[in-house]
């Protein structure tokens, strides 16, 4: 196995063996990304990961990685001569980058390994999408009052479902989880930082550069361009103003403005240029014209790079624009492409480690809020005359107030629905007293039972605060 897969790093994943393959850094790169997908592809459940994944995780990362130990940087040196003198020789160290980040991105996979571990005697468990399916008289088979089979309507319902005790969990089981939780969010963020300080250190091929248009108004559109250049310009005014209903209408928006930065800052390039070139000539007026449309690329360029932020500050989860991936797939640094891409699959089992604890602690949350209210007596309580109260219906256990994630088991997005009117046997909240005042009155005849609406929720806002929160979108 370890000739077969040198055997296609040296090949560049040509097997035909024409060179046709791609370089060196973009083979390591995906072979450390494929070999993630292979181990923790399928971390659906909190659990220790197999003996034999483990092993090939440490063994097959142990021989991608023993490259950066060839990659080195000269530095000057003094060594002595045996009669007692001194001189300069230029020695080799382990590059600047690879010698603070590697060991730290070391430490962090180690790190999550251990918490993996940690998860043998656990007071939760998981049942399986059909068993759930077949326990449809089952109350608590949803986790949720009322029997709601809401997890299972989410986009990722092979995600199996995580159980609790009826009277939930204890409370050292659940400080122990929040305890990971919290340690697996500060991994996330320092992969977080990692990745972007390699990534902002890449250079930007010419071949993203050579797609841009030759006005920054071309990327933007008249709306945002008109917004960027008025006299008072406020980033998140114009974000608001903005369709950042979905994840793709948000990546779109964040790549159109990545890409007029580069484009304002290209023309204030050319025109510095072409400045020094007419400081020699006597076009002065030529000249302070040309000052002037410096100043103002320069200027239009601040102001997308401060509206750029704010959207990723707002959407810290935001997947990797188009630039990035240029950037991956082009770039030749192979130690880059190893810092990368390691700090990359970090970061992906840091979130869904975070995840899949998010989970379980809605779980908890939601069995003991229905413990609590079965707890109480829902007939002939306070002088009502025997009529029975009804019951409060929960939200569902996967609803935005009680979880960071729209849903812990679907893919969040970055879309905010509107209210779903669909229950007919439900009143709006507004006619809560009214119904409430005729339950109790003894010559009602009959009993209007109140309830909320049916909210629909999808994640609008957190991998929210990707760019450093915790909270960030599920990547199973």
């Amino acid at each position: 196995m370890m000739k077969e897969r040198f055997g296609k790093l040296l090949l560049g994943e040509d097997m035909s063996g024409g060179g046709k393959g791609v370089c060196t850094a973009l083979a390591i790169s995906n072979a450390i990304t494929n070999l993630s997908a292979t181990v923790f592809g399928e971390l659906w459940r909190l659990e220790p990961l197999a003996q034999q994944k483990k092993a090939m995780w440490r063994r097959e990362m142990q021989w991608l990685l023993c490259v950066s130990d060839s990659i080195v940087e000269l530095v000057p040196s003094i060594q002595q001569f045996p009669g007692g003198g001194t001189y300069e020789v230029m020695a080799t160290r382990p590059r600047s980058d690879l010698y603070v980040n590697l060991p730290a991105l070391k430490k962090l996979d180690a790190m999550l390994i251990s918490m993996l571990d940690g998860f043998c005697d656990t007071e939760f468990w998981y049942v399986d999408r059909g068993i759930i399916v077949g326990e449809t008289n089952d109350r608590d088979a949803y986790g949720s009052c009322g029997g709601r089979p809401s997890i299972r309507q989410e986009e990722k319902w092979w995600l199996p479902c995580p159980k609790v005790p009826q009277d939930g969990l204890s409370e050292d089981a659940r400080k122990r989880l929040q305890q990971c939780r919290d340690c697996a969010n500060q991994i996330l963020k320092a992969a977080l930082a990692i990745n972007g300080s390699v990534l902002a250190e890449m250079e930007i091929p010419s071949a993203y550069l050579d797609t841009l248009p030759k006005r920054g108004k071309d990327c933007l559109g008249d709306i945002i361009y008109r917004y960027i250049t008025a006299d008072q310009f406020s980033p998140e005014c114009l974000l608001d103003c903005l369709d950042l209903s979905s994840e793709h209408h948000t990546l779109e928006i964040a790549n159109r403005i990545e890409a007029s930065v580069h484009v304002w800052k290209q023309k204030d390039q050319r025109k510095l240029a072409k400045k020094m070139k007419a400081r020699r000539s006597s076009w002065g007026g030529k000249v302070k014209g040309l000052i002037a449309d410096c100043e103002k690329n320069n200027f239009l360029a601040q102001r997308a790079e401060t509206l750029l932020q704010s959207l990723r500050l707002r959407f810290p989860g935001l997947p990797q624009t188009a630039l990035d991936m240029n950037k991956i797939q082009y770039n030749k640094d192979v130690g880059q492409s190893i810092l990368e891409s390691y700090s990359r699959v970090m970061e992906s089992l840091a979130f869904n480690i975070m995840a899949r604890i998010d989970d379980v602690l809605y779980v908890d949350d939601a069995t003991k809020r229905c413990a609590a209210a079965e707890s109480l007596s829902l007939f002939g309580r306070g002088g009502l005359g025997g009529l029975p109260i009804q019951k409060r219906m929960s939200p569902s256990p996967f609803s935005i107030h009680h979880t960071p994630f729209a849903s812990p088991f679907g893919t969040p997005t970055f879309c905010s629905s509107t209210p779903i009117m669909g229950s007919p046997g439900r009143a709006p909240s507004s006619l809560r007293r009214t119904s409430f005042k005729e339950a109790t009155d003894p010559k009602s005849e009959k009993l209007v039972v109140p309830a909320d609406y049916d909210k629909v929720w999808s994640y609008a806002g957190n991998l929210s605060s990707r760019r450093v929160s915790g909270d960030a979108p599920e990547r199973d």
